[in-house]
């Protein structure tokens, strides 16, 4: 991947078209857990989503993997598919966009105070 590729996010939009053809290749209940992986994992994403790439590559990869074997879903995730991301994500207390966003809030407001009173 070039640096030119890589700003203007053009290889992102090559993966994430071929996530989307081989989810559609999917049965329906398969591409309904799909979407359901895909928004309990995007809080997890940094800024562009690059680091979820990998991540959402071996969810689709299991999904396809089940599919095949004629494993039904509850069988895949069980009964709480937001748990199975969370722990794809890193599990309880991974850091979503929200708290890097919030630590970076305070960062800026404890430099902005420290000037103001010293």
């Amino acid at each position: 991947m070039n640096f030119w590729e890589k700003v203007t996010g053009n290889d992102l939009r090559r993966e994430w078209k071929a996530f989307e053809a081989r989810a559609e290749a999917l049965p329906d209940g398969y591409r309904a857990a799909w979407g359901q992986i895909i928004a309990h994992l995007f809080p997890y994403g940094d800024f562009t989503g690059r680091n979820l790439m990998p991540i959402l590559d071996a969810a689709l990869g299991l999904l396809e993997v089940a599919a095949t074997d004629g494993q039904s879903i509850h069988e895949v995730f069980g009964d709480d598919i937001g748990g199975f991301c969370t722990a794809l994500a890193g599990g309880e207390g991974a850091r979503t966009y929200r708290d890097r966003w919030r630590e970076q809030l305070n960062r800026n407001v404890a430099r902005k105070l420290s000037r103001l009173g010293g």
